[in-house]
């Protein structure tokens, strides 16, 4: 070991070896498969990007105004390594106008000055998704349902869900100044720092670990209470699809991201076998608005991040490790009853992805001849599509997409067939 401190790593900064870094790759391989079967594909972006991506997400919040690593290089541009992975997805989103809706997943480190702490690092490493193009509650219900399938094949039970509406801008101003209003009447006893986050942006508050504010914020007015209509309808729809797909969550007012860009849908897996204080093991939500911030068109977004040190920490506190094996084939799911049971969709497509068969489909009522499209585009092998006369049969239609053959087969029996099939046509 050498005695000489620049030839160690800085402190925040961990190196992981084998064998400890096999447990890392088993876990970035079970979410690319995971993220696969949910039509995702891998993203790489930079580690540092020009400051102004970064303060997108928020210059009020300590991110960006305490912890970023910033600096100008040679050619004396400002710039920043990343601190979270949201901001640079949405940018190469701006910049390059892939095709929406896009899915993408990624691995990558985050850099953040602050204070080390137990699966916290100043360089942290962390798995994510993001969905660029889609308004739809049912992509909110799809990325919560990855999250939540991820951590199943790791083995993880010891998890909750909790869930929350940021609301939108119809709703949001009116909120935001009864919560200033309610802040403000504490701000003599709580100091300047509580007094410059509250004129700043009081949903800050709403996140703040500090023991001494705790009080004030637990007898806030709840954003649950302001909003919109159209918020609250996509939120109530969110809460139904994850029903329907048997993913308990609990409700709460008090959930907020930290970040600015977040609307409407939020949320945050918590493991109880951690310490309360940093039980956090991964969590996103909705942020409609940071592409057009961005310079781009009006796009909305969704997307999660997971913190891969904090994970195993979860799963060392279980004393789990999922042996899981995924058998990944190719399915589109077509809706031919025009968005009339978005319920009984979202139940097929996620039985087939839990019987690791990789299935996508459309999504907001596009057409039947647009959806036959978009199942030969993906390369898919079967197109299952539910129809009014199918509906009342119980069954689906099944078309092989390569013969053009089309079969009906009860849905009771659809994972087994496909199944079946699959192993014919490898064989």
């Amino acid at each position: 070991m050498s005695s000489d401190p620049a030839f160690r790593a800085p402190i925040g900064v961990h190196d992981v070896l084998p064998p400890e870094s096999g447990r890392w790759a088993d876990v970035v391989t079970r979410f690319a498969r995971r993220a696969g079967i949910f039509g995702f594909g891998l993203i790489q972006t930079p580690l540092f990007e020009h400051i102004e991506v970064f303060r997108r997400v928020g210059e009020h919040t300590d991110v960006v105004s305490k912890e970023m690593y910033e600096f100008r290089d040679k050619g004396d541009r400002h710039l920043a390594l990343r601190p979270e992975g949201t901001a640079s997805v949405v940018r190469a989103y701006v910049q390059h106008r892939p095709l929406p809706p896009w899915k993408v997943w990624y691995f990558a480190p985050n850099f953040r000055y602050e204070r080390p702490q137990k699966g916290r690092y100043r360089q942290h490493w962390q798995l994510g998704v993001e969905v660029l193009g889609l308004d739809d509650p049912a992509i909110d219900i799809e990325v919560i349902a990855l999250a939540s399938g991820f951590y199943r094949d790791l083995g993880l039970r010891d998890l909750r869900l909790i869930i929350n509406s940021m609301g939108d801008a119809k709703g949001r101003g009116a909120y935001v100044e009864a919560l200033r209003s309610h802040l403000l009447n504490s701000s003599d006893a709580l100091g300047p720092e509580f007094v410059e986050r509250v004129e700043a942006n009081p949903l800050r508050v709403l996140d703040s670990r500090n023991p001494e504010w705790q009080s004030v914020i637990e007898t806030a007015p709840l954003i649950s209470d302001h909003l919109s209509p159209d918020a609250s309808a996509h939120f109530e729809a969110v809460k139904a699809g994850l029903n329907a797909l048997g993913i308990e969550f609990e409700v709460d007012g008090r959930l907020v991201r930290g970040f600015d860009y977040y609307t409407r849908t939020t949320f945050e897996f918590q493991s109880t076998a951690l310490d309360a204080a940093q039980n956090a093991v991964g969590g996103g939500g909705r942020y409609d608005g940071l592409a057009e911030a961005m310079g781009g068109p009006p796009t909305p977004g969704i997307g999660f991040g997971i913190g891969v040190e904090r994970l195993l920490l979860a799963l060392d506190a279980e004393d789990v490790v999922s042996n899981a094996e995924n058998n990944s084939q190719s399915v589109f799911v077509i809706d031919g009853l025009s968005g009339a049971d978005e319920l009984l969709l979202l139940t097929i497509t996620s039985s087939l992805r839990e019987a690791g068969i990789s299935t996508e489909r459309a999504y907001g009522g596009r057409s039947l001849k647009a959806q036959w499209k978009a199942a030969d585009r993906c390369g898919a092998r079967y197109g299952v599509m539910i129809g009014k006369a199918e509906l009342e049969r119980e069954s689906v239609a099944v078309k092989d997409l390569e013969t053009g053959e089309q079969i009906e087969v009860r849905r009771d029996q659809l994972v087994s067939w496909l199944q079946e099939s699959f192993e014919e046509n490898y064989e």
